[in-house]
């Protein structure tokens, strides 16, 4: 298993968390995926074989979230 962190700046609406971590445990090969709501941080553990950082990144864009440099 791998594991990523990125930041998001909606972290602070209850229901985007719900949302973002709802979407990311649908993808084959996440396991987990945790939205710290105090600093908007998402950890992700996913498995490489079936899942690229790129493609993770992308789906969270894709959905309406912004992620933070």
């Amino acid at each position: 298993m791998d594991s990523m962190t990125v930041y998001i700046d909606v972290a602070n609406n209850k229901q985007a968390i719900e949302k973002l971590e709802e979407i990311l445990l649908q993808l084959n090969g996440v396991e987990r995926a945790l939205v710290d709501i105090d600093d908007g941080e998402v950890k992700i553990t996913f498995s490489e074989k079936e899942l690229s950082h790129e493609a993770i990144l992308s789906t969270i864009s894709r959905n309406g979230f912004d992620i933070l440099p």
